[in-house]
């Protein structure tokens, strides 16, 4: 099982906004060298973010994409599912009733969610800060 770059780009950009001074925003070039992506490429993954109402864009030459939520709201999962969607990560190749196999995996798959969703990324976000300051130090 792997998630897609999108996702993982996601993320870091997620965190990097989060650990931004309350109502500042930053631009997606800003976003993309920091990642060292084209502009272009992340503006893709910034509208699924937008659509998710997980962030929010100001246009204009100051604007820039800012976090929308209350910051702990925001889990793994919800920009996961901004990303990837939330299909099922298992379909099983033969349709019957009672599958044992899908069983299993839907249970490991719900047990995955479960903990992606109790993971808050403000949590990421105040250690990236720390080791920010400590590295300016």
């Amino acid at each position: 099982m792997r998630y897609s770059n999108a996702t993982n780009y996601a993320l870091h950009t997620m965190v990097h906004l989060m650990v931004q001074r309350a109502g500042s925003s930053v631009g997606v070039k800003e976003l993309a060298e920091m990642q060292q992506l084209s502009p272009t490429y992340l503006s893709k993954i910034l509208t699924k973010l937008t659509k998710a109402s997980l962030i929010e864009s100001t246009p204009g030459a100051k604007g820039g994409y800012k976090v929308s939520r209350t910051k702990h709201e925001i889990s793994f999962l919800d920009v996961i599912h901004a990303i990837e969607g939330d299909t099922s990560l298992f379909d099983c190749s033969i349709h019957h009733e009672g599958c044992l196999i899908e069983n299993v995996m839907r249970q490991a798959e719900e047990n995955m969610k479960d903990e992606l969703e109790s993971k808050l990324l403000i949590d990421i976000a105040k250690e990236a800060g720390i080791q920010q300051t400590e590295e300016k130090n």
